[in-house]
């Protein structure tokens, strides 16, 4: 063989041999980046995103998007520098998204469940800001703690030392600040019939300088009709905050997208406190490119918004369910809206 191709080959062998590695070896990140978007006021796969029946539902149109974030895993070295280098794609070690100790199967059930919370909590917060009737029952009650004996599971709250409840938060807010051995008067309906059950807190477990009734309360729905949602193989609970608007646009007059394309994201509870989420910055990019106008923005992640939004698209900063339905109005009417 000619020295002159010997030598050649030689000198080119190790970077065949890395590029071959390059391909074949993964690498300890994954991607994150814009995933799909899904229209709550529209349809997957021939179903209603969020189905109501039994009840009249109002007409909707335009767009009230929930927005995702996808997570790309098994990179080997080319694609990991290839993703990053695209600009719409962020690199992070594999444990903040798989953590070591847990399986791929344990933290997909993980998201999965916090998914059913999300959708959940959208329909008892659409429900309350509706101010359509929701029970707060008594799910549980501790065998060692104070209520026992006392309160029943069943038991339906009314009202906590003089304070009305209606929500889970709203129990936990009524003693916040009420030391232990304290008598408070709980208010509950029991077999159709309001009776009042005086409770001496003991101390909480966690923080013994606070009081606790030791219950397990829970929310259940008081409507004559259902609402179910239709999705699947999305995780996490950042759909929330989109799942709650798009039930309260279907149950009363008026579109509060004024027809136009909104997108958003955050958690929200039952009380319709909208919480922070991850991977905002791929979210609005997915929102952006499918043709979002507005883009709903939980307070907590505004900072981080503003540094990643695409030209145009308009960011609204929201700490409530309230301060979200505020502000499509106000956008709607040509006013000024809370934005980040």
């Amino acid at each position: 063989m000619n020295r002159r191709i010997v030598t050649l080959l030689a000198a080119l062998a190790p970077i065949v041999v890395l590029g071959i590695l390059g391909t074949v070896i993964t690498v300890p990140y994954v991607a994150l980046g814009p995933g799909p978007t899904f229209n709550t006021l529209g349809e997957v796969g021939g179903e209603e995103v969020v189905a109501i029946e039994g009840t009249e539902v109002d007409d909707t149109t335009g767009h009230l998007n929930m927005t995702t974030v996808a997570v790309r895993d098994g990179l080997n070295v080319f694609e990991a520098f290839g993703l990053w280098a695209s600009g719409r794609q962020g690199i992070v070690p594999r444990e903040e998204v798989y953590p070591p100790d847990k399986s791929k199967d344990e933290v997909k059930q993980e998201n999965d469940a916090d998914f059913q919370q999300s959708e959940d909590s959208a329909e008892l917060a659409a429900l309350h800001f509706l101010g359509k009737p929701v029970d707060l029952r008594i799910a549980k009650v501790g065998e060692d703690g104070p209520s026992q004996g006392l309160l029943r599971e069943g038991d339906v709250l009314v009202s906590v030392d003089g304070k009305p409840v209606s929500t889970v938060g709203g129990v936990q807010e009524a003693v916040a600040d009420v030391p232990p051995k304290t008598e408070v008067p709980i208010v509950i309906r029991r077999d159709g019939a309001e009776t009042t059950v005086r409770v001496v807190l003991g101390a909480r477990p966690d923080d013994e300088s606070k009081g606790y009734l030791g219950i397990t309360p829970e929310e259940i729905p008081d409507v004559p009709f259902t609402i179910d949602f239709n999705l699947a193989d999305v995780g996490g609970p950042s759909a929330g905050l989109m799942f709650t608007l798009a039930v309260i646009d279907k149950l009363s007059p008026g579109e509060l997208n004024g027809g136009k394309f909104v997108a958003g994201t955050g958690t929200i509870d039952s009380d319709g406190d909208v919480g922070p989420i991850g991977g905002i910055k791929y979210k609005l990019i997915a929102a952006e490119e499918a043709g979002a106008e507005t883009f709903l923005v939980p307070a907590k992640n505004c900072d981080e918004a503003r540094q990643g939004a695409p030209d145009g698209l308009r960011l609204v900063k929201v700490e409530n369910l309230g301060g979200a339905v505020d502000a499509l109005e106000a956008i709607d009417a040509g006013a000024d809206a809370p934005h980040c």
